[in-house]
């Protein structure tokens, strides 16, 4: 869950440098951690990865950029949480 946290934050930061192909290649990069993600049987975190996905589907703008950064952190508080 970390490395999608981290693949997230990537997002984000190459959305605000407008750096579409490192966009997209963490992109690609955060839908693979995702499916591995999905195996969990944690409900609340299936469905917070429901919402991660369909973000990970939006255009790369502002708007993915600040939800990308909200499910960053949420990720990373969960991930420490399990710990």
């Amino acid at each position: 869950m970390l490395s999608l946290s981290s693949d997230l934050k990537r997002i984000v930061q190459s959305i605000q440098r407008g750096s579409l192909a490192n966009t997209k290649r963490f992109n690609q990069e955060a839908k693979r951690w995702l499916i591995k993600s999905q195996k969990n049987k944690n409900v609340a975190l299936l469905k917070l990865l429901g919402k991660i996905e369909e973000t990970l589907k939006q255009k790369n703008d502002l708007r993915k950029a600040e939800d990308c950064l909200m499910y960053s952190v949420l990720l990373q508080n969960r991930a420490l949480q399990l710990k």
